[in-house]
Formats: C-alpha cells, sequence, structure tokens
C-alpha cells in the first residue's frame, strides 16, 4: 500500500472532527483571545498577529480589517486576513492568510500560518485549519499555495502533507533553525 493511500485511510478511520469554521474575531472575543495569546507566547508561538499585551482591543480589531484590505499596512506586511477557529463556540486555533508574499514570506513565512492551542491539538483541528485556509486562498485567488513549518515540527509537516503539502525546499533562517517549504496546487 503506497503512502497517499495510508493517508486516506488514516484520514477516514479517524475519528471525526467537530465542526470547526473560521471567523474573524469579535468584540466578545477579547478575554479568550488574550488567553490563548499568552499560552501561545509562552510555548514561543505569536497567536496574535500584531498583538501585544495592552493594545486596546478595538484597536487591534481596526488594524485586522485594515490588513485584510491592504490599508495601513506596517513595512514587511501585506494584504491578508486573520481567522479564529471555533469549535462550539470555543476558539481552538488560529490561521493567517496571506494575500501575497514578500521576500521574507517567500523564505519562511508562506501565504498560511496556522496554530491550535495545546488543549485542543491532537483532534484533527489543525488539518481542518488549513483545508479551510485553502478554500479561502483559492477564493482570493491564489492557485499556489506555499506552506512552511520549522524542520522539527513533525505534526504540522504531517498536516501539510495530509492537505497535497509537497515538500519544495529546505532553508536556514540566520544560521539558527530550518525551515520546510511546501507547495499545494
Amino acid at each position: 500500500m503506497n503512502a497517499r493511500v495510508k493517508q486516506k485511510l488514516a484520514v477516514i478511520s479517524s475519528p471525526p472532527v467537530q465542526a470547526l469554521r473560521l471567523r474573524p474575531l469579535r468584540d466578545e472575543d477579547e478575554a479568550a483571545f488574550t488567553a490563548g495569546h499568552r499560552a501561545m507566547a509562552a510555548e514561543g508561538f505569536i497567536f496574535g498577529l500584531g498583538y501585544a499585551p495592552g493594545k486596546p482591543w478595538r484597536t487591534y480589531l481596526t488594524e485586522l480589517e485594515d490588513h485584510r484590505h491592504g490599508r495601513n499596512l506596517p513595512a514587511r506586511y501585506v494584504p491578508g486576513t486573520f481567522l479564529v477557529a471555533e469549535v462550539a463556540g470555543e476558539i481552538v486555533g488560529r490561521t493567517s492568510i496571506r494575500f501575497r508574499l514578500n521576500d521574507f514570506l517567500t523564505e519562511q513565512g508562506g501565504h498560511i500560518g496556522y496554530g491550535v492551542l495545546r488543549q485542543h491539538r491532537r483532534r484533527g483541528y489543525a488539518t481542518e485549519i488549513l483545508r479551510h485556509s485553502l478554500i479561502i486562498a483559492r477564493a482570493a485567488g491564489i492557485d499556489r499555495v506555499l506552506v512552511t513549518c520549522d524542520l522539527g515540527n513533525v505534526g504540522s509537516r504531517a498536516v501539510i502533507e495530509s492537505c497535497g503539502g509537497l515538500l519544495d525546499s529546505l532553508v536556514t533562517v540566520d544560521g539558527k533553525h530550518s525551515v520546510l517549504r511546501f507547495w499545494i496546487d
């Protein structure tokens, strides 16, 4: 049995994922979002892109809306959308979908970056987040999607490959860590 057939059988036989949906942040998400941001920061992962503790919530929501429309972008930012992943009314993760690439994103960031909060891992949510993100990227006109992960992130690599990612290259960033680059057609 080849590797692709085994992957498909694993998906078919895995327990069903509760209905996950991606959506923009809302006013009422502040407490849950900031708790998730703190938890992921402790793991060295940026949950809320562009968010800093103490930033007024309304300001952050306005910035995210501006980024979606390509307005008032900070240096090195590109137009994109930031969405949280929700299951049964609870934030379980997030995704950032960039509508174009700059040099930094081409090397190590890609079109899509996603994360799942620790207490919600190993339930298939990362795969669902990436699948939904790919649909949004395609709707935005991105036919070939670049997704990256750190060399040691075995779980993320498996998610990317299960969504059709084909390894393109391995790059070393600043001589510190290695990043795998995958394309999904």
